[in-house]
């Protein structure tokens, strides 16, 4: 996973994360958003039908074992799976193609993205760190309201319902970003990542969220896991030709047709012990044949970040000050 080369861009995924340091604090060693994981190993079963849109080696292949790490949003590693700041929750899923050779799904569980371009992003974030500045003087309206009152897809996301899912296991999740797909024919479609749980999308209403406890989510997967397999099947939702691949706040019409990619079975949780569990970088840019990104401004940006990011994690010495939570160190 190279580096950009962009100047302009690395200064911007530098600034963002400045602010997701000023947002939630600066922990070394885990991700400066989705900072609490678990990772479970397991592998990808393709579909017959999954090879009509893409020729990539995991839907040709008859497996392909898999990496795939749940997480709470923010980037506090120790959010209580209770707080409601916890959602969306993510899901980030390695296909382990060859020794040093993969690629990745990183998907949340709300259909959509706030901002379109890498710019609004950041001055989305600014407004955030702003309006929550404890020494800065209360305004009405406040910086995140201006912000969400010139961009209306950014309060069609905030005003988005987000449940907290009763298991990780009973969560749907939704690739942020459009791909170019193109089967063995050289036929080509733009599609999105739809993550369907095999035991049904179950969400729990706001009183029952909070008489669980801070780590009830981790604890519930791992225990769920260790007495039978999770599985999910893994879909892509096709756009048509007038649909706008290139812009994450837009969403395609339900009656847009979904191709089965095939099925996740989680088996094992991963090994907290393992150096590799803990240094993985997932890559929203898959970077493998027959899937391809599409136009999104946000795609580079995203990848930028992770690996910046990546690396700060790897650097960072955390014998000392890592919390102490349940699944927030493997893969941290």
């Amino acid at each position: 996973m190279p580096l950009p080369s962009d100047e302009k861009l690395i200064a911007l995924a530098q600034d963002l994360l400045h602010q997701f340091d000023a947002l939630f604090g600066l922990h070394p060693g885990f991700r400066p958003a989705h900072a609490k994981g678990i990772m479970f190993t397991g592998v990808f079963t393709p579909s017959p039908e999954g090879a009509s849109l893409t020729r990539a080696p995991h839907v040709i292949n008859p497996s392909t074992p898999v990496t795939v790490r749940f997480s709470n949003s923010t980037g506090i590693p120790v959010i209580p799976d209770n707080d409601p700041n916890a959602d969306p929750r993510g899901m980030a899923i390695r296909f382990h193609l060859g020794e040093h050779v993969h690629t990745d799904i990183v998907a949340h569980s709300t259909d959509g993205f706030p901002t379109h371009t890498p710019q609004e992003f950041l001055e989305f974030l600014k407004a955030v760190v702003a309006t929550n500045d404890p020494n800065a003087p209360k305004t009405s309206p406040n910086p995140v309201e201006i912000f969400l009152g010139s961009h209306p897809k950014a309060l069609e996301f905030i005003q988005t319902p987000k449940p907290a899912p009763s298991s990780f296991a009973r969560e749907a999740y939704f690739g942020v970003t459009a791909f170019h797909f193109t089967n063995q024919d050289g036929k080509s479609s733009y599609g999105r990542y739809r993550i369907v749980p095999e035991a049904g999308v179950d969400h729990l209403d706001p009183a029952a969220l909070a008489s669980r406890t801070p780590d009830f989510l981790f604890e519930e997967i791992e225990h769920r896991v260790c007495q039978a397999p999770a599985r999910f099947k893994v879909f892509v939702q096709v756009a048509a030709p007038e649909d706008n691949a290139d812009d994450a706040t837009v969403h395609w019409p339900e009656d847009r047709p979904q191709v089965e990619l095939g099925a996740l079975t989680l088996k094992s949780l991963a090994s907290s012990e393992d150096p590799e569990n803990k240094r993985v970088i997932f890559d929203p840019i898959p970077r493998v044949d027959g899937i391809e990104p599409s136009e999104d401004p946000l795609l580079e940006l995203r990848a930028a970040i992770y690996l910046i990011s990546g690396r700060r994690r790897r650097a960072a010495d955390t014998t000392a000050s890592a919390p102490a939570a349940v699944g927030a160190t493997a893969g941290r």
